[in-house]
């Protein structure tokens, strides 16, 4: 029997059958357990009886300095992905699908504009850096991504073709 719960301390030494494989990024323990005190709803796991922990979904909520409130970018105060991932034997059975939509819902609980990764706002040009010495300019663009949270009831914070709204990396940060 498979369940959807809150993850705890003691699950983080349980997250082998993610965290080994390729497509998930992996964090030092104190990262995990700042997640757990600080947003501990947004921090859930999928658990197996006999597997274990299968799949997990690490969140927080955040905004940009409130010096930041007056720019056409500000980000308000939103539900974000930190962590999604399901172990390979585990996936296309509806987990993330049920883990996300518990997020959302913790989100919408905390009052939250919107939740990210979602549908494209904008594109950041230049975010990533592709030169490891850190010489270089340019680098692959980012896609700041969102789906409204109830408390967003004009769909103020998502937008039709996204893709093609340019901003620079100082805008999001």
């Amino acid at each position: 029997m498979t369940t959807i719960k809150r993850m705890s301390p003691l699950d983080l030494l349980d997250l082998n059958q993610t965290n080994l494989d390729p497509l998930t990024e992996n964090y030092d323990i104190a990262f995990y357990l700042t997640y757990l005190t600080k947003w501990p709803s947004l921090f859930s796991a999928v658990q197996d009886r006999e597997a274990g922990i299968v799949g997990y979904i690490m969140g927080k909520l955040e905004e940009q300095h409130p010096s930041m409130r007056h720019s056409e970018h500000y980000t308000p105060w939103h539900g974000h992905i930190t962590v999604l991932t399901v172990a390979p034997s585990w996936r296309r059975l509806g987990y993330a699908s049920r883990l996300t939509e518990q997020l959302e819902r913790g989100s919408d609980i905390n009052n939250a504009w919107f939740v990210d990764l979602y549908s494209v706002f904008r594109r950041v040009v230049n975010y990533y850096s592709d030169d490891p010495t850190g010489l270089s300019d340019s680098g692959e663009d980012a896609f700041d991504m969102r789906k409204p949270c109830s408390r967003d009831k004009k769909l103020e914070h998502v937008r039709d073709k996204g893709e093609e709204f340019l901003v620079s990396p100082e805008d999001v940060t």
